[in-house]
């Protein structure tokens, strides 16, 4: 008879054997990664979606990252259209999208990355072949067709690498430019002397407005002045005119009274208190300034 320490030593075992089948056969799939089950290395279900999962115990399972993931590649030098050497620095966005291809291309981060490498220089290396520097690096932001570059970088890109490693690219973007030391004086000289130019083409536009607005002042302040000269004559003559007839109406009211105002007033603007005079007995302002204008001697 079996004892009834046997049977529970039989029942735990069991359990025992239960438990691990459940849990080489349970498994859970997060949001970031894709689930590969293989059987004798052979892919037989795949899981992108997050959840728990059930497989055979002796069924094997790879887990894959499906975020995006960034590659920089170390910087390389280049040669651009207009015989440039420039060192460039790039950065790829990439995630797995066939699974299988992946697997049975590159295998993992490492691989990937590797082939990427190679796919990405050889692109960079002809497009900026095709390419002057004018157009990459330039102090007119219409001359820089960069934008474009990259966007068909990244689709050419991506197109290889998806149909030869189930790879996809999400961009291709280029971090950094730069100049061989050998190269980067020439360069500045280059840069120099267009900002010299450009600077000489602004003096010239300015100094051609001033002379324009100076003219301009110029003009106006002689329509100015004329206008005023104009005017001040029209006063002047106008006030000459009053002052002759006011001379007239005293000349013919008292016509002595008005000499002797005229001839007072002439000497007046003759002499000051700077001027010293002798006058004769028989002088005209010697009688006029004693006798007055009646001949009477004054008081």
């Amino acid at each position: 008879m079996v004892s009834r320490e046997g049977i529970i030593k039989s029942k735990l075992t069991w359990v025992l054997v239960a438990v691990l089948l459940l849990y080489l056969s349970l498994f859970t799939v997060s949001e970031t990664e894709i689930a590969l089950v293989t059987q004798f290395g052979r892919p037989v279900a795949e899981y992108k979606d997050a959840g728990l999962k059930f497989k055979w115990p002796f069924q094997g399972l790879t887990r894959i990252d499906k975020r995006l993931h960034l590659y920089n590649p170390r910087p390389s030098e280049y040669l651009t259209r207009d015989k440039k050497n420039l060192l460039v620095e790039n950065c790829v966005l990439w995630q797995v999208e066939d699974t299988l291809l992946f697997l049975r291309t590159v295998g993992d981060r490492t691989g990937a990355e590797m082939r990427l490498h190679d796919i990405v220089w050889s692109a960079v290396s002809a497009a900026l072949g095709r390419t002057e520097l004018s157009e990459l690096v330039a102090t007119d932001i219409e001359q820089v067709r960069l934008g474009t570059l990259m966007k068909n970088l990244t689709q050419e890109c991506g197109q290889i690498a998806r149909q030869r490693y189930g790879i996809g690219i999400a961009s291709v973007d280029i971090k950094r430019i730069n100049l061989p030391t050998q190269n980067r004086e020439s360069v500045f000289a280059r840069m120099r002397a267009e900002r010299e130019r450009i600077a000489k083409k602004y003096r010239a536009e300015g100094e051609e407005e001033a002379r324009k607005i100076r003219a301009e002042a110029d003009r106006t302040a002689e329509e100015i002045l004329s206008s005023a000269y104009k005017k001040a004559e029209i006063v002047r003559g106008q006030g000459d005119a009053e002052a002759t007839k006011v001379y007239g109406e005293a000349f013919s009211r008292d016509p002595d009274f008005y000499q002797m105002v005229r001839t007072l007033e002439a000497y007046r603007k003759i002499l000051d208190e700077k001027t010293t005079a002798v006058l004769s007995a028989d002088s005209e302002l010697f009688k006029l300034l004693t006798k007055g204008k009646n001949g009477r001697l004054a008081p």
